[in-house]
């Protein structure tokens, strides 16, 4: 099983039925499905449902708890979230800090994120029998997160640290080949020179300050003939000698 598969997310005396729904929607962004509810004051809802937009299923999949330690069965290690600092002889730890001990643990055992009651969160009882006390640094001046916020903010660290961090990039064409640049590079110098922005005579390094320019740039075959077709506009347009037609690459 995967580590993300074996975390669970805990709400405990949610008051809000929204804030189930908001929570399930930012659990499913994040690869994250078990929901446990602990004595919530309205679920089902109509409310937590409109509210999921899209993560119905795990609404479905909810399993309501009477107690906390009824939800922590199972579990090898839980971390209860509190945003004010506890007299409490736990091990305190940030949200990055215990997301990673969390998927490492998740490897071969359930783990459960705790949250509390919107209004005053887990209570001391509760937070003792939790593993871990959990902190998400915020603003001095203002550090009340939302409920959904906090858990997308927890699923979030722990699918970077389950290593799903990777960004979706486009699709990298081949670099055009150093025959084409070549030419690309002659045919630029000539229209610079005809249309008098560059002399010969005066060079100032420009067209070396140019090449590392398009080098560094590493343009696509299709940029290269794309650009090419511009020039060939240019020299079209102020009727500028150059090189066989049948040489002058069109644009796409």
């Amino acid at each position: 099983m995967a580590p993300l598969e074996r975390i669970r997310i805990v709400l405990v005396s949610t008051s809000h039925p929204g804030n189930i729904g908001a929570a399930a929607r930012a659990m499913k962004t994040m690869g994250l499905s078990r929901l446990v509810l602990v004595n919530p004051r309205r679920f089902p809802d109509r409310e937590a449902d409109a509210l999921a937009a899209g993560a119905s299923d795990l609404l479905a999949a909810v399993r309501v708890c009477a107690t906390l330690e009824e939800a922590l069965q199972g579990t090898a290690v839980s971390f209860g979230f509190s945003a004010r600092s506890r007299e409490l002889s736990h091990v305190s730890t940030s949200v990055r800090e215990a997301a990673a001990e969390a998927v490492a643990a998740a490897g071969d055992a359930d783990v459960a994120l705790v949250f509390g009651a919107e209004m005053s969160g887990l209570t001391n009882e509760e937070l003792i029998r939790c593993g871990r006390v959990v902190h998400i640094p915020t603003a001095a001046q203002f550090s009340s997160l939302n409920l959904a916020q906090a858990v997308q903010v927890a699923a979030y660290e722990v699918r970077v640290a389950a290593g799903g961090a990777g960004v979706r990039r486009e699709r990298i064409l081949p670099a055009a080949a150093h025959e084409d640049l070549e030419r690309f590079f002659a045919h630029l110098e000539r229209v610079l020179v005809a249309i008098g922005f560059h002399d010969p005579a005066r060079p100032r390094r420009l067209m070396d300050r140019l090449r590392r320019l398009f080098v560094r740039a590493r343009p696509e075959e299709e940029e290269v003939n794309i650009l090419r077709g511009i020039l060939t506009a240019v020299e079209a347009y102020r009727n500028v000698p150059g090189g066989p037609e049948d040489q002058r690459p069109r644009g796409p």
